[in-house]
């Protein structure tokens, strides 16, 4: 019997997998840390760049998804259009951002629990958080959709929120502690526009680039989305949008209220902001807010790379027991794959966090990057052949604006990401072990798998991907 994915998803959860995916610590925690040591204006531009160069990918994956819609879309999309061995190691790249991030994240959650339940052991909650993520994906796909959609609308909501009260006390109708009149935007350039050099504000950008990571997810769910000539073009635009306002619209609010005094934050810079507007309970709010972020964050995790490994093993390198679909239509095999390695990584972040866990952060770091490269490329050379192969433009559903301009760019644009990691002493490492790994996946996928896949895509027009390949 022919096993296939159900196709629920609608666009509001295209959106929000997408958005549950991006939003996560690092704009509620990481970005106070960002502001103080590269300046809000450097930072603000930074962020302009990544949120520009995430709409460039996105368009590129939208003519993509939208003419060939598969699971585990970039896999196939790499595979076909560039090179078999680029599709084996983009899914394990991706795979392994996702599930070396859940490590970190089931110790975060336990972390943020234990504010309000010092008692309960680290362990426990660890437990607890996994078997809702497990219960949440093993359901069926539309729990699943369900359950991220409101986990994902918190985290908009919580951003929205602080958007406004914070345009509020820049503009005065909101008093902020410390201040006698309306702060406006001064504080943004008072410290001079680039204090720590424009040298600061390049590494910025590669903080920002990954910020935006995640974004690419409604890719990963092409293959379970009904109507995707309708829905993907429609998820692509709104999430770009709500991304865009809602990231550059945070960061100019920290920037323009956060003090200077609050350097190397113990806490969220979104709390002490709420402190200074005298918001009560706002430590206790963000931190609920916060275990929704990151619970959120890892569910749509498990979800890509649980498809990953099962379009690996649907192109036949791995065993094909996980591209068994149970009978809702899930790769259940692949999902209890990645929750293994999930614990993995949190073990080696306790036992082998400078060997071990270092070289698998360092991997996913360089992993983001990648992706989005194999993107733009295939997206690149899939126009290429579909106008060769006798197809006219103006018959695909979608068309990647300011074609070759847009991939040419993300390729760029992408490629000087990876060779500014080389001068970040901080990120060197993801080079240094990212670009070997990468070597390595793909000679071994040269060496046990290169004839079998040949012979399978020679068989293969072009717009004629599937699932079932």
């Amino acid at each position: 019997m022919e096993q296939s994915f159900v196709r629920e998803m609608t666009s509001k959860h295209l959106v929000m997998l997408s958005l549950g995916g991006v939003i996560g610590t690092g704009i509620f925690l990481s970005s106070g840390y960002l502001i103080q040591t590269t300046g809000s204006i450097g930072t603000i531009i930074a962020y302009l760049i990544g949120a520009f160069l995430v709409t460039l990918v996105m368009m590129c994956l939208g003519e993509l998804s939208v003419h060939e819609p598969s699971t585990s879309s970039f896999h196939n999309y790499a595979s076909k259009y560039i090179h078999p061995g680029a599709g084996f190691v983009v899914a394990w790249l991706y795979w392994l951002t996702w599930t070396v991030a859940l490590g970190s994240q089931f110790i975060t959650l336990a972390i943020l629990s234990q504010r309000w339940f010092p008692g309960i052991p680290a362990w426990i909650w660890c437990i607890f958080f996994i078997g809702i993520i497990v219960l949440s994906n093993i359901i069926d796909v539309r729990w699943f959709s369900v359950s991220e959609f409101w986990m994902s609308l918190i985290k908009v909501l919580a951003l929205a929120i602080f958007l406004i009260l914070g345009l509020g006390g820049i503009f005065g109708f909101i008093p902020i502690q410390g201040n006698e009149s309306a702060p406006l935007f001064s504080h943004l350039t008072e410290n001079g526009w680039f204090p720590k050099g424009a040298g600061s504000v390049f590494l910025a950008i590669l903080s920002a680039n990954f910020a935006f990571s995640g974004a690419e997810l409604i890719g990963v769910a092409a293959g379970e989305t009904s109507d995707p000539k309708k829905n993907i073009p429609k998820a692509i635009l709104q999430t770009i949008v709500i991304l865009v306002v809602l990231f550059i619209g945070t960061i100019v609010v920290i920037g323009a209220l956060l003090p200077d005094s609050a350097a190397n934050l113990d806490e969220s810079p979104v709390t002490v902001i709420l402190n200074l507007m005298g918001i009560p309970y706002a430590a206790d709010i963000m931190n609920l807010v916060l275990i929704t972020v990151v619970l959120s964050g890892a569910n749509s995790g498990v979800y890509a790379a649980s498809r990953m490994l099962w379009s690996l093993a649907n192109a036949g390198t791995l065993p094909k027991r996980f591209a068994k679909l149970s009978k809702r239509g899930l790769p259940i095999y692949g999902l209890l794959l990645t929750i293994l390695g999930g614990l993995l990584s949190l073990f080696s972040s306790i036992y082998s966090a400078d060997t071990v866990y270092l070289a698998l952060v360092s991997i996913s770091a360089f992993a983001v990057v990648a992706v989005w490269l194999s993107i733009a490329w295939a997206q690149l050379n899939f126009r290429k052949y579909y106008l060769k192969s006798g197809h006219k433009l103006d018959e695909l559903a979608y068309q990647t604006p300011f074609y070759p301009i847009v991939p040419w760019l993300v390729i760029i644009l992408c490629s000087v990401s990876i060779i500014g990691i080389a001068f970040d002493p901080n990120q060197r490492i993801a080079l240094i072990i990212g670009i070997p790994f990468t070597i390595l996946c793909f000679f071994y996928y040269q060496l046990f798998f290169s004839k079998k896949a040949s012979v399978a895509f020679e068989n293969q027009e072009v717009g004629e991907l599937s699932d079932e390949f």
